[in-house]
C-alpha cells in the first residue's frame, strides 16, 4: 500500500500567560493508505494538536506533515474533519449542508451531478430519508451522520474524526460505528481518528497509537489490531484475542495514571 500521511518529529510549543508549554515532543508516525488509525490517551495528552496539525489549523513548532510526499500547509479539501460536534449549519437543511462542501469541491460538475453525489453519501449514512429536513427536526445520532456525509462527499485522502462518537448514547454510538466500519470497507478511507474509548478503539482500528501524558507528549506504543475483517462485535466479546489486545490499551493507560508528568 502506497504511504499516504507522515508525521516527522513535531513538537509544538505554546506561549501562555505562565511561559512557554510544550504540548508535543517528537512526534514520529507513518500512515498508509487505507489505514484506520485511533490515537488514544488521557485528557491533555495532545491528540486534538496533532489532529489539527494534520488538518493544518494549527502549526507545528518543529516538524512538518507530509500528505501523498507534499508537507500540510493550512487546510484543504483532502483532509476532512468530522468534530465531536456536527457542526451543521441550523438554517439549512441536511442536503443543503452537504451542499456546501460538494459545491466547494466539484464546482466543475454539473447541477445533477452534484446532486446524485450529494444523495449517494447521504445513502452512504442512511440519511437520504432525511435529505429535506433541518438539524433542529433529526436526533443527534443523524445530525452526526450527516457530519461524516459532507466529510466523506469532499473526497478526501484522510479522513480526519474527533472524537466523532463522544457525546452519543451507547446504543447510537454502537449502530455509527458499525456504519463507519461498512463505509471504511466500501471506500477504503484513510482514517484518523481521536477517542477514549478502548473498546471502540480495538473495533475499529487497524492500529492504535498511545500518547504519553503531557506536557511534552509523545507517541508511547503503537499496538497492532491483527483482528480479521468484516468485525462484528458480539463475535468479538467472545474472542480471547480480542480482551487480549483491549488489556493491553488497558494497561498501558492505567500506567500512564498511575505516573502523571511531573
Amino acid at each position: 500500500m502506497a504511504q499516504y500521511l507522515e508525521l516527522q518529529k513535531i513538537g509544538i510549543t505554546f506561549k501562555t500567560a505562565r511561559g512557554s508549554f510544550r504540548a508535543l515532543d517528537d512526534i514520529n508516525l507513518k500512515v498508509e493508505k487505507g489505514e484506520f488509525i485511533s490515537l488514544i490517551g488521557h485528557s491533555g495528552c495532545g491528540k486534538s494538536t496533532v489532529l489539527n496539525i494534520v488538518a493544518g489549523l494549527l502549526n507545528a513548532t518543529e516538524g512538518f506533515a507530509l500528505l501523498k510526499g507534499k508537507e500540510v500547509k493550512g487546510p484543504g479539501p483532502e483532509r476532512a474533519v468530522v468534530f465531536q460536534n456536527h457542526s451543521l449549519l441550523p438554517w439549512l437543511t441536511v442536503y443543503e449542508n452537504v451542499q456546501l462542501a460538494v459545491n466547494k469541491v466539484m464546482g466543475d460538475k454539473t447541477k445533477a451531478e452534484r446532486k446524485d453525489w450529494i444523495m449517494h453519501n447521504l445513502k452512504l449514512v442512511h440519511m437520504e430519508h432525511a435529505s429535506d429536513k433541518r438539524p433542529g427536526e433529526i436526533s443527534g445520532g443523524m445530525k452526526q451522520r450527516v457530519g461524516i456525509a459532507r466529510a466523506l462527499s469532499m473526497e478526501p485522502d484522510v479522513l480526519l474524526m474527533d472524537e466523532p462518537f463522544g457525546a452519543l448514547d451507547a446504543l447510537t454510538r454502537a449502530h455509527l460505528q458499525d456504519s463507519v466500519m461498512e463505509i471504511q470497507a466500501e471506500l477504503g478511507n484513510t482514517v484518523l481518528m481521536i477517542t477514549h474509548d478502548v473498546d471502540e478503539a480495538v473495533l475499529l482500528s487497524d492500529r492504535i497509537v498511545m500518547m504519553t501524558n503531557g506536557p511534552a507528549a509523545t507517541i508511547g506504543e503503537i499496538l497492532d489490531i491483527d483482528l480479521p475483517r468484516p468485525r462484528e462485535r458480539l463475535q468479538l466479546a467472545k474472542d480471547p484475542h480480542y480482551h487480549q489486545l483491549r488489556g493491553q490499551v488497558l494497561e498501558f493507560l492505567y500506567q500512564r495514571q498511575m505516573r502523571p508528568a511531573a
